[in-house]
């Protein structure tokens, strides 16, 4: 059974029972996210469930609050990072609606293209939903403790970092106790994963490319580069992404052209991705 009949069957049954399902969907920028959402959005409507769709970035500050919160980062950014979200907006967004009678749920929204790129919060969305769809990047990250983050940081797989970029992530880890009220509202986890962390770079900037060719693309090599590096160095993968595979429902693996190579638990996939790994004849890492 394919991972959106899956999530269409999850989604159902809940609905039997009087529940409304908020189904967390995490990947890396570029990963196709936003595709995927409204894919299962659509598989939803045809077999009459309403699945709304709501990204973190909807739940952004406005501009003046965000490049308060966003001062010193390493990359240059003003949004992505945690501590530039209003996650308590979403969190009673989805109480009042788990909380009404009906099926009446406002959601934040936040556009792009306001202030010329740098964005800020538009007009909220209003309609009826049997389940929710949250999709981020960092969505059900959690925070390490000091001792764990300490010991990453100290880690090869953090050799690389700068002082200022290891002073982020701690600054990052910190702000990421303010999410966990919203992940507490998740019903299920589904992630995808690239078969390789440098595919969301490459990714993103095709996407960039294809917005650019229909005239909707903004943003330069050295943004491109700056928002990709903010997502990947300040929850990195391998501190606050593995730990929550074995948790996930569903997990497909993605390859270089962004086509499922794996799909199933995230159990099945931690083991699949170490198969690969150990494999010589893969190039396949975690």
């Amino acid at each position: 059974m394919s991972l959106e009949d899956q999530l269409l069957g999850f989604c159902q049954k809940l609905r039997v029972e009087g529940q409304k399902p908020v189904i967390a969907l995490n990947g890396p920028v570029g990963s196709g996210k936003s595709t995927l959402a409204r894919h299962l959005q659509q598989h939803c409507a045809e077999q009459g469930v309403r699945l709304a769709i709501a990204s973190i970035d909807d739940a952004y500050l406005p501009y003046p609050q965000r490049l308060e919160r966003m001062a010193g980062n390493p990359f240059g950014v003003n949004r992505v990072p945690p501590g530039s979200h209003d996650p308590d907006h979403l969190q009673q967004a989805i109480q009042r609606w788990r909380g009404g009678p009906g099926s009446d749920l406002d959601l934040p929204r936040f556009d792009k293209t306001l202030l010329a790129g740098q964005g800020d919060p538009s007009l909220p969305w209003r309609g009826e939903a049997d389940a929710l769809l949250l999709e981020g990047w960092m969505v059900a990250c959690r925070p390490l403790s000091d001792q764990e983050l300490e010991a990453a940081l100290s880690s090869e797989m953090a050799a690389d970092f700068s002082a200022a970029e290891r002073a982020w992530v701690r600054r990052c880890n910190q702000a990421l106790g303010g999410y966990q009220a919203l992940w507490e509202q998740l019903s299920s986890l589904v992630m995808l994963w690239p078969q390789m962390w440098h595919l969301p770079r490459r990714w993103r900037f095709q996407a960039e490319a294809q917005q650019r060719r229909r005239g909707g693309g903004w943003m330069n090599g050295q943004q491109l580069d700056g928002l990709v590096k903010a997502s990947l160095r300040s929850l990195p993968p391998s501190f606050y992404l593995e730990p929550r595979l074995p948790e996930a429902s569903l997990v497909r693996v993605l390859n270089a052209r962004r086509c499922p190579v794996f799909e199933g638990s995230g159990v099945d996939a931690m083991n699949w991705i170490r198969d690969q790994a150990s494999s010589p004849s893969s190039s396949a890492t975690g």
